[in-house]
């Protein structure tokens, strides 16, 4: 029985067609052991993986692996741009309107758009994207429970 293998990042920039580097390695590795981050917390994990790295080739490694698929930006209203290693699924978000907290929340239907529009106005609609607003668990608790 032969298993399968999860490819390394590298295999994938290749995959991709991006040039394989260590700081595009490591922003790679850092989006998708985060939970939805944002640009200052993905910098400063490609920092400690490869030492001295500007915002700037931060910024345009996101926008090189947002575009090749690898990753996944999302911009809940109001919120600076976040970032995701799960992608080529059918899910939403959830966003806490207190703390900003975001978390995954999986389609029901299970298949994209997993949502019928009212009116297409023509449109060949091939995703839904929902983003949930409420309170977390956390916040959403009396003070006083927050308190112990």
């Amino acid at each position: 029985m032969t298993g399968s293998r999860t490819p390394t990042a590298a295999e994938e920039l290749r995959g991709a067609g991006l040039r394989v580097t260590a700081a595009r390695v490591a922003l790679l590795e850092a989006v998708r052991a985060g939970d939805h981050l944002g640009v200052e917390a993905i910098a400063g994990g490609v920092r400690d993986r490869v030492g001295h790295v500007s915002l700037q080739a931060v910024y345009e490694g996101l926008h090189a692996l947002t575009a090749a698929g690898l990753i996944r930006r999302i911009e809940p209203a109001g919120s600076p741009a976040r970032f995701e290693g799960r992608v080529g699924d059918n899910h939403h978000h959830a966003v806490c309107r207190s703390c900003g907290l975001v978390v995954d929340v999986d389609c029901e239907a299970g298949e994209a758009p997993c949502l019928t529009a009212s009116d297409d106005h023509g449109f060949a609609i091939d995703e839904a994207e929902v983003i949930y607003w409420g309170l977390c668990p956390d916040c959403s608790a009396p003070r006083s429970a927050r308190a112990l």
